[in-house]
């Protein structure tokens, strides 16, 4: 759809809304009323040219003693749905009774076959109808959506030579237009939820060039499932569809392709299934279900070709913990999350309670088919947390290590900031495959897109540029060149690259004794052991030691020697207040003669992978040199995964060249030459 076009459609559904609305509605509840009108409108402009044909099949139908008509009657509309009742939109625009036109609606509405119904009731329009009539608003708002100026439908509407005269509205336009919509209502009351289920048509444009351009040559005339577990309005899946059709086609081959969705949003979910019944796709539509993809998979044990999906991210999902009946995500046992990985059957794949993203693309890999030839592939939007957050051996890092011991990632592309309407932050696409060309196995791409944008004229929420074509051709270019893309923009690595050991650096305790008055007093006051507080009163009261293991052992027998029980409890209270770390003091040893680590003088350090001679090699050469009694605690070694693309993208600032800056100088002096003079009138 052209640009012009879509401005009209904006300002005509704006125009709808302050015409109809105002003064009934607050202009963030608009969207309860405009939404749904559209979505019906949009069925009823489908369905209007066949109205006059089903009308009669349902009379015949009706005196057969056929009960079930949906189908019979859809079959006539040559659509995945129908409407039984009597009336079309048009003609409930003539109605002058407000009670008339509330039955009639009502009934209009009610003639909706079961699978628009699912629809309607997501959109809870029936609620509102009372509301509409009483101020004398439903007529006037149905007369609005039925303007003939104005296409809904997914046909053109057509000059009498047959040119066309209104464009179709496609999916993704009318996604675009949902999305604009809530925008523009929420702007109005400082809502900033537009966009949270939205990926613009240019990143989706790239998702799917990415998903299929690759294995384009391996298309086969066979069925292929595309899936999104967050698909919102559907469009990421109708422009796959689109895309894998156009390659098979280019390649003289035809296929199948089924799509399958999860959305946990009632207005997004409606309509996406709309948008599956208006293009004729009535069993596809049953595969767009609604509920939360984390808690409540609606496609468990399912297998899928690709995956697209923009999750949301930064947003507690708390209330799935809810769904599962449980209280805290470490009583997870979901497969999808809770996997037998590197000899432990409970590996967590969790990522923080903050942050449900990296739970979508666990779900997305748990779908991966493994016995054709071309796997799957998964692309998915990430913000910048996915490539770092969380410490060796949590969730994040230990699905980032399963995926590159896997070599499931062939790249990660850094796109610029301000892509998506609701955030300014950097994004990034993860490209994951099972089934890696030879070239790319053992290693993944990083591509640096983020200089790759163009100005929008004016800005859609937090929005404000976008990749054309050409750019995203330059992305495609960079990704299919590989280990020989322009080292500008695009690097090559082994999947070690991004791996390291996490281990525990020890340096061992030295307490000095001191048997001063204070920590006698401190000791009487909180201990409550008098025994033992007038031994130490009268055996080692004063008494000050560098040796630890010497003063100890010493006490330990003259205890014994007047009597008393030499306990655990006493040496740990002996520790407690009489003892303080002293780095001249000897090394303090266990019982069994091992050198004690200081808790408060413990560090951690990050060994990678691919470094030299490995744990030892570094400790070797990073650590002993400059703390000599250090040691690592190999024991504690745990596997990370982490990345940072500024690392390998930087580029410094180029300092001036220090002539320029003396010029400059110079020339400030230059020019400023009998200022303070003209100021202090020549007096000095």
């Amino acid at each position: 759809m052209n640009q012009s076009t879509y401005n009209s459609l904006k300002s005509f559904i704006w125009g709808i809304a302050n015409d109809c609305l105002v003064d009934v509605y607050d202009v963030g509840d608009y969207r309860k009323i405009i939404l749904p009108m559209f979505v019906i409108r949009r069925f009823d402009a489908v369905l209007e040219p066949k109205h006059e044909a089903v009308m009669k099949a349902k009379e015949q139908f009706t005196k057969a003693g056929i009960i079930e008509l949906d189908a019979a009657l859809a079959s006539v509309a040559e659509q995945a749905f129908v409407n039984k009742s009597d009336f079309t939109l048009t003609d409930l625009k003539s109605r002058t009774n407000q009670q008339q036109l509330k039955k009639d609606f009502i009934e209009y509405l009610d003639g909706f076959s079961e699978n628009v119904q699912v629809i309607i009731n997501k959109f809870h329009i029936r609620n509102e109808i009372d509301r509409l009539s009483e101020q004398d608003r439903l007529g006037l708002l149905i007369e609005k959506f039925v303007d003939p100026r104005i296409n809904l439908s997914n046909r053109p509407v057509l000059n009498e030579d047959g040119s066309v005269k209104i464009e179709a509205l496609d999916n993704h336009t009318m996604g675009t237009l949902f999305e604009e919509v809530i925008r523009m209502f929420n702007e109005e009351t400082n809502v900033t939820d537009a966009g949270r289920h939205f990926t613009p048509r240019d990143i989706v444009e790239l998702i799917a060039d990415l998903a299929f351009i690759p294995v384009q040559d391996k298309i086969q005339s066979t069925t292929y499932r595309i899936y999104d577990g967050a698909c919102g309005t559907g469009g990421m899946l109708t422009v796959g569809d689109e895309h894998i059709k156009k390659l098979a086609r280019e390649q003289g081959k035809k296929v199948s392709i089924h799509l399958y969705g999860q959305e946990n949003a009632d207005e997004t979910y409606a309509i996406a299934r709309a948008d599956m019944l208006v293009k004729g796709e009535g069993k596809e539509s049953d595969q767009i279900r609604f509920g939360s993809t984390i808690s409540d998979d609606k496609f468990a044990k399912e297998e899928f070709d690709f995956m697209l999906s923009n999750p949301p991210f930064g947003t507690p999902w708390k209330t799935d913990l809810k769904a599962w009946g449980i209280g805290k995500k470490d009583e997870i046992s979901d497969s999808r999350f809770i996997i037998n990985y590197d000899d432990n059957p409970e590996y967590s794949l969790i990522p923080d309670i903050g942050d449900p993203q990296m739970l979508f693309l666990a779900n997305n890999i748990s779908k991966m088919k493994t016995t054709t030839e071309l796997g799957s592939r998964i692309i998915e939007v990430h913000n910048g947390s996915s490539l770092f957050t969380g410490k060796a051996g949590s969730g994040p890092s230990n699905l980032r290590r399963y995926i590159f011991e896997q070599d499931l990632c062939e790249a990660i592309i850094a796109i610029p900031e301000n892509m998506f309407y609701n955030t300014g932050i950097g994004t990034y696409l993860w490209v994951l495959t099972n089934k890696k060309d030879e070239k790319r196995k053992g290693k993944v791409q990083l591509i640096d897109a983020t200089s790759m944008k163009e100005p929008l004229r004016k800005n859609l929420g937090d929005k404000n540029c976008e990749m054309t074509q050409k750019m995203r051709e330059k992305v495609m270019e960079l990704y299919l060149a590989f280990d020989k893309a322009d080292s500008e923009y695009s690097k090559v690595f082994s999947n070690e690259e991004f791996g390291f050991y996490q281990v525990e650096v020890n340096r061992p305790l030295r307490l000095r004794v001191n048997v001063s008055d204070e920590a006698l007093e401190e000791f009487k006051n909180n201990a409550k052991d008098d025994e033992f507080y007038d031994f130490l009163m009268t055996n080692e009261k004063d008494t000050e030691s560098t040796n630890f293991n010497s003063f100890i052992g010493k006490l330990e027998k003259s205890t014994k020697r007047a009597g008393l029980k030499w306990t655990k409890k006493r040496e740990n209270a002996i520790r407690k207040y009489f003892t303080t770390t002293d780095e001249n003091a000897n090394v303090v040893l266990d019982k069994k003669g091992n050198t004690e680590p200081d808790s408060n003088l413990k560090d951690t350090e990050q060994v990678p992978l691919l470094y030299d001679g490995g744990i030892t090699g570094f400790f070797e050469n990073e650590v002993k040199p400059y703390v000599e009694d250090a040691w690592i605690n190999e024991d504690s070694a745990v596997i990370g995964y982490e990345l940072s693309f500024t690392k390998y993208f930087y580029k410094p600032v180029q300092l001036r060249d220090m002539s320029d800056i003396i010029a400059d100088i110079r020339a400030i002096e230059q020019s400023t030459d009998g200022l303070l003079a003209s100021i202090i009138g020549g007096e000095v």
